[in-house]
């Protein structure tokens, strides 16, 4: 399986924002972006031209940073979201969401995507009973989502639920047992990324 083993740190930096791609290491002051404010590389403090397709890639590549997600599958995703009727940047940004691996950080059952991640290809996660191994599932309306009766990660979801704010109101969360529900799509309002969609849009549109 393709995966990106860059350095998650210099990723924000290049986007210039916390992109919280480390958990509990991004609340502090070991972030990467608090430490050096500016663009990794030797030319990272120079002045930069912002041209309107510049924009529009940094914007693409911040949301692929975002949701841990390589070029090839971002562009699948954009190309299914243009098929569905609605506006094409918030379907973009729906099923993106709906990833299980995003899901879970969004319930706090991890601190990170990448955690998430490797919970999910471990077999740590059921969906509606049955064990689940693909980050990208997409997530439907009332699927019930629950630890593996056989999983030994529980100590290391419990602490992630301690970092957790607020649950998202198209998710239903029990920290108790570990167990979620989806009970609808997200609205656009209610995803929290720092993503300007329709930039993504007028880039692969051209």
């Amino acid at each position: 399986m393709a995966r990106d083993t860059s350095p998650q740190c210099k990723q924000c930096r290049r986007e210039g924002q916390k992109l919280f791609l480390k958990g509990e290491r991004c609340l502090t002051d070991k972030c990467g972006v608090e430490r050096r404010s500016y663009p990794p590389g030797e030319h990272g403090r120079g002045r930069q031209k912002q041209s309107e397709y510049r924009v529009q890639l940094r914007e693409k590549q911040k949301a692929r940073r975002y949701y841990g997600v390589l070029e090839k599958q971002f562009r699948l995703y954009y190309e299914k979201a243009s098929r569905q009727p609605g506006i094409t940047g918030e379907n973009l940004l729906r099923m993106l969401e709906c990833r299980f691996d995003n899901v879970l950080v969004r319930l706090g059952f991890a601190a990170s995507r990448r955690q998430a991640r490797q919970l999910i290809l471990h077999g740590h996660w059921t969906v509606n009973g049955r064990r689940v191994n693909i980050p990208s599932y997409q997530l439907r309306d009332n699927d019930v989502i629950a630890i593996h009766t056989k999983s030994t990660a529980t100590p290391v979801i419990r602490e992630a639920t301690e970092l957790t704010g607020q649950v998202p109101a198209w998710l239903q969360a029990d920290h108790d047992s570990l167990t979620a529900k989806v009970l609808r799509k997200p609205e656009r309002r209610e995803i929290a990324a720092p993503v300007e969609e329709q930039l993504i849009v007028e880039l692969y549109s051209k």
